[in-house]
């Protein structure tokens, strides 16, 4: 994997405020979450990795650009700020195509890119009108296609689903996915939402309180548990039956018949078990683990509980 975004003993205060305490971490090409609860200090690294403030200590460096000048490096990376911050006024195309002109693309090919944009958005039919009287979903839809109208090499995202029901939530992470897919684009998704990250990042990095919490792949993260999950269409009783007579122990969670701590042995009788009771299977998978069960494991797991900072959307 290759670095674009590296921090170093990177510290930031407000007052008497610590808002990052000498952390270290690196983002690499992908899609990458950045969790922590309101405060954790994630949109101070936003900023600093932007250049918009200067730490006190550390750095927060753009290694990823190819070029050490600071302002073509700029260039290189785009930004997606939480809060509104459009021009009400002007039409989405105008404003895309201004953005695109000011990183450097000629007017022709600024119009063209910001119309492909914006339909690539969603927005491909309300694109010459006024940004004040769009929706909230629209808004962050404008907001996102502004952020890599330029074709950054990586894109910033600070709470990109705020303000958004779950279906638009579900829209919008979806947007991200085929966005960073289709154009190639790395991105930094900052969130306190553990749905959010667990949906759409290859890696997390989790800041707590300032501090690095812990960081790694979403996969490994939530790898699978030794718990099974059956679930079928008909014969959900003839299946249990079946199986309590061969001995393997299972209950009903949800619609779904749930075997804990499932051996091979077991996979044999389960097998023998579905052909008997001609219960019509349609999933037969091991149960994951979610980023929330993470951060909810006990104390002995060397994993510190923020049950009560970080959020699991619905």
């Amino acid at each position: 994997m290759t670095a674009l975004l590296r921090a170093t003993k990177l510290t930031k205060r407000y007052g008497t405020t610590v808002a990052l305490d000498s952390v270290d971490f690196e983002v690499h090409d992908g899609v990458t979450g950045l969790l922590g609860s309101n405060g954790a200090g994630k949109s101070t690294a936003l900023r600093l990795f932007l250049g918009l403030i200067q730490p006190d200590a550390g750095s927060a460096e753009f290694v990823g650009a190819g070029t050490n000048d600071r302002v073509a490096a700029r260039e290189r990376i785009g930004y997606m700020p939480e809060h509104d911050c459009l021009p009400g006024h002007v039409s989405a195309a105008e404003f895309l195509t201004h953005i695109a002109q000011v990183s450097g693309l000629p007017p022709h090919e600024a119009r063209t890119r910001a119309t492909d944009v914006l339909r690539h958005v969603g927005l491909g039919e309300e694109r010459y009108r006024p940004m004040g009287g769009y929706s909230t979903g629209m808004k962050q839809r404008a907001k996102l296609a502004q952020a890599f109208v330029h074709d950054p090499v990586i894109v910033l995202l600070d709470e990109p689903t705020a303000g958004l029901d779950p279906s638009g939530r579900q829209e919008m992470l979806d947007l991200i996915i085929r966005t960073g897919r289709e154009f190639g684009i790395s991105i930094l998704l900052s969130s306190h939402l553990m749905g959010d990250v667990e949906r759409t990042c290859d890696r997390v990095i989790v800041l707590e309180g300032g501090r690095l919490s812990r960081e790694g792949e979403v996969a490994r993260l939530v790898e699978d548990t030794e718990t099974l999950i059956i679930q079928v269409q008909d014969g959900l009783n003839e299946l249990l039956s079946a199986m309590k007579k061969r001995n393997v122990e299972a209950h009903v969670e949800a619609g779904s018949v749930v075997v804990d701590r499932a051996t091979g042995e077991d996979m044999d009788r389960i097998r023998d078990a579905i052909a008997e009771s001609g219960a019509l299977l349609y999933r037969l998978a091991p149960r994951r683990h979610t980023l929330a069960e993470v951060f909810q494991a006990p104390a002995e797991t060397g994993v510190e509980s923020q049950a009560g900072q970080l959020k699991a959307a619905p």
